[in-house]
């Protein structure tokens, strides 16, 4: 029988259905290797495993048991991108994450056919519990891409492209928030990240659950902004300068001390932490 996958990388996706089960990893990589140019020895490809762990190149495909159009996550760098992913990045670079929005005048939150979405998804959206929440503990939910995680970037693993400081991060804000990951993406590659970063199963935090796109409504917003950080981008050029996550964790220390985040505006979070350290 033939195989059938799509390979994510890149941020663009690539279908092979070229593959039988009798072929093997390795013959998958090497069909990658022509379609993007990444040799098969760059390339991590997440969620093939066997017994839990990553599957061999000797591994036949089917014994994989892979779904008609599994998509494959692909980590990887072509070696003739290397000068480009290690070049400045281009004078306004667009940012697109998971925040993005249109704006509208019209305030959404109370617009009928939006309270219908949102009645809809609390209604069929089922939340995988991973550790019970805690009393007394606020809840931080944190987006992924460009937060956590560059997705954009090529690298071998995901390691590289994880922000600095990220596990210091989750550490300290776990003692005082239970922790949600949210991502407008499927849970299958929100689950493959977690685990690439070692977030999952991590000693010293527990995250509470995580949240994909299904639990999501589309809609316009009115103009207010929107509380963003710094993206991170450009892992190879970033990773040794961006110190984003390691000065927000001072701030959710700061302003877990308050009984009332009603009059907190986060938009000003370094400034506020500003103040308090200067007192």
């Amino acid at each position: 029988m033939s195989v059938s996958v799509i390979i994510k990388w890149g941020g663009q996706e690539y279908s092979i259905s070229s593959l039988s089960e009798e072929d093997t990893v390795m013959d998958l990589k090497q069909s990658i290797k022509t379609l993007t140019g990444v040799l098969p020895e760059r390339q991590k490809l997440l969620g093939l495993k066997v017994k839990g762990k990553p599957a061999e190149d000797e591994v036949k495909l089917g014994s994989l048991k892979l779904k008609p159009n599994t998509k494959i996550m692909m980590m990887g760098t072509r070696e003739e991108s290397l000068e480009e992913v290690l070049a400045p990045p281009p004078e306004n670079d667009d940012v697109v994450n998971d925040f993005d929005i249109e704006e509208e005048v019209i305030e959404v939150e109370n617009r009928e056919e939006n309270l219908a979405k949102i009645a809809r998804r609390v209604k069929d959206y089922k939340v995988e519990e991973l550790n019970p929440p805690r009393e007394g503990k606020r809840l931080l939910v944190l987006d992924v891409d460009y937060t956590l995680f560059d997705h954009k970037s090529c690298a071998e693993t995901g390691q590289e492209l994880m922000r600095p400081f990220l596990h210091e991060f989750l550490t300290s804000a776990y003692e005082d928030y239970d922790i949600v990951i949210w991502s407008a993406t499927s849970m299958k590659w929100i689950d493959a990240k977690m685990k690439e970063l070692g977030v999952t199963d991590n000693p010293n935090y527990k995250i509470t659950f995580m949240l994909d796109s299904a639990a999501m409504i589309t809609v316009h917003t009115p103009k207010r902004g929107v509380v963003e950080i710094r993206p991170f981008m450009k892992a190879h050029l970033n990773r040794e300068k961006d110190r984003e996550l390691y000065k927000l964790a001072q701030y959710l220390k700061e302003i877990a001390k308050l009984d009332d985040f009603t009059g907190l505006n986060h938009k000003h979070w370094e400034r506020y932490l500003s103040k308090r350290q200067n007192h």
